[in-house]
């Protein structure tokens, strides 16, 4: 019974796919940008994403000692 049904939503299923996917592709430009991203703007983008990344690994690298004073829980 259930791989009589499974037919249908399948090809349902794929034909929405096609239509996310063919939407997606509409979005893509070949041409060069409008505009011209500086140094400053990269740098800044990436100090940011570097910033966004490595602060909660650091917090946690710094915080281990307390991690490990602290007593194990007790369910």
């Amino acid at each position: 019974m259930f791989a009589v049904c499974r037919g249908p939503i399948q090809s349902r299923f794929l034909t929405q796919m096609k239509a996310v996917l063919q939407d997606h592709r509409s979005n893509i430009y070949s041409k060069p940008p409008k505009d011209k991203i500086g140094p400053g703007q990269s740098l800044f983008t990436l100090s940011v994403f570097a910033v966004a990344l490595l602060t909660p690994a650091g917090w946690i690298m710094h915080h281990i000692p307390a991690y490990r004073k602290r007593p194990p829980q007790t369910p």
